[in-house]
């Protein structure tokens, strides 16, 4: 007797895939010095516009500083931020990132939460055995 798959499938070119329904998204690089932390912004917003549950991760001592509120400089990543929460977009800041720069949880942008190596070690894994979207720039 076979086991059924519980991850919802379509069938393609003759191949049967996982269906996409969420998009873990991970930034490390500075937020200044690259386009990826734009780009992150764009695609989170394309997936959720294709109706995926979408989860942003800024990691790092350089990508955490996204998740920081009140930043001085162009492009303008808060409002671009409250932005995409409007959309349900979420958003996780490491916890050891913040931490090795002194960074507060209560410097985050509201609605933005700390979330532990851990955490996202597991999730890393849970999208990957479900066969969803994993990003990281």
């Amino acid at each position: 007797m076979f086991a059924t798959n519980t991850i919802p499938e379509t069938y393609s070119h003759g191949v049967y895939m996982t269906e996409v329904t969420k998009a873990l998204l991970l930034l490390k690089d500075m937020v200044y010095e690259s386009t990826s932390p734009m780009e992150i912004l764009r695609f989170s917003n394309y997936y959720c516009n294709k109706g995926l549950d979408v989860m942003v991760i800024i990691f790092g001592p350089m990508g955490v500083i996204l998740g920081k509120a009140d930043k001085c400089g162009s492009p303008a990543y808060d409002e671009k931020i409250k932005e995409c929460m409007e959309l349900s977009i979420q958003f996780r800041c490491c916890k050891l990132g913040a931490s090795i720069i002194g960074m507060k949880e209560e410097e985050l942008i509201p609605g933005i939460e700390f979330i532990e190596s851990h955490e996202i070690a597991e999730m890393l894994l849970e999208y990957c055995r479900e066969g969803q979207l994993v990003v990281t720039l």
